[in-house]
């Protein structure tokens, strides 16, 4: 990476953890873009070669605190050996990590969780955002679809579908849970969770390959 490159990066790593921490603390709509780029360091100017506004910045931070969830638990992934692990096995591996990393920051946790839409996740699913150097981030479509879906036993009824209802249904129900230990603790969530999850994957299996 050049130094010019590199500049970049450091400039937009910065307006995003600038960004972030300001938004947990007050909340997007008090945010004032010249609070964030005064306290990042740059100049207005080097927000908008980023970002259209601070709606644009959110969602992107949104896809961005995702990616780097879901890179840090498919890291953890291949580097225990669980890649090996059946279809089913791995999905759950990969979520228990995503969830362990959110009960350890439940700011993150409060942030994603209150600013999450299908939208903006599926935005992520589809690529990496074009503005970023990739070495930080992963791509969502690459992993679910190459490394999970086509390594799968099963071929499956809608495989987009599938990933909906396991991140609504995760993502609505560990945030009591983690918070507010509501309607358990996490830890005891976990087994019915999991069960779950199992039986989405379960009615979307249409065969086995050849």
């Amino acid at each position: 990476m050049g130094k010019l490159d590199m500049n970049k990066k450091i400039k937009r790593e910065s307006i995003l953890s600038t960004a972030f921490s300001i938004f947990t603390d007050k909340g997007v709509s008090k945010t004032s873009i010249s609070e964030i780029v005064e306290k990042a360091g740059v100049a207005k100017g080097t927000f908008y070669l980023y970002f259209k506004d601070k709606y644009d910045l959110k969602n992107k931070l949104v896809s961005h605190q995702s990616s780097l969830i879901f890179k840090k638990a498919l890291d953890a992934l291949n580097e225990n050996g669980k890649d090996k692990l059946e279809f089913e096995d791995r999905i759950i591996f990969i979520i228990d990590n995503i969830i362990n990393q959110l009960s350890k920051n439940p700011r993150l946790l409060q942030f994603i969780s209150k600013n999450l839409s299908w939208g903006i996740f599926k935005s992520a699913v589809t690529s990496l955002e074009s503005d970023s150097d990739g070495e930080d981030e992963i791509s969502f479509k690459y992993v679910y679809e190459k490394m999970l879906i086509e390594n799968a036993p099963m071929v499956f009824d809608d495989p987009e579908m599938m990933l909906f209802i396991i991140v609504e249904l995760v993502s609505s129900t560990i945030y009591s849970s983690i918070l507010y230990k509501e309607p358990v603790e996490i830890q005891k969530l976990k087994p019915y969770l999991y069960r779950a999850v199992r039986m989405i994957i379960k009615n979307h299996e249409i065969e086995m390959k050849e």
